[in-house]
């Protein structure tokens, strides 16, 4: 598992604009090291990024303790791109699936 600080870019794998596959006006947008889901700036201190039996995880993080139970509820925590090319967001109380936006 690698640690990536905030300022380091997503892998380039996740790069792009995104598309909820059940309501396509819902977007995800990842550029650089910025991460906007439905209209939001995701708000992170840092990501951890792993290959798990196939599947690229990343895990967002934060530095403050005392929010480690807020934060998890308020912003996507995980993005994972699985061995079959499938693309997921999702955290504590919801969970999507992206499919790359056709310009």
């Amino acid at each position: 598992m690698e640690r990536l600080e905030r300022d380091a870019p997503f892998p380039v794998q996740i790069q792009g604009r995104w598309l909820d596959v059940e309501d396509p006006n819902s977007e995800l947008i990842v550029q650089g090291s910025e991460i906007i889901c439905f209209g939001e700036t995701v708000s992170y201190d840092y990501k951890l990024v792993d290959t798990v039996d196939g599947a690229l995880t990343v895990s967002l993080k934060i530095d403050d303790h005392t929010a480690e139970d807020t934060f998890p509820r308020a912003n996507i925590t995980e993005l994972v791109i699985t061995p079959e090319g499938e693309f997921h967001a999702y955290n504590v109380k919801f969970a999507s699936q992206f499919e790359r936006a056709v310009s």
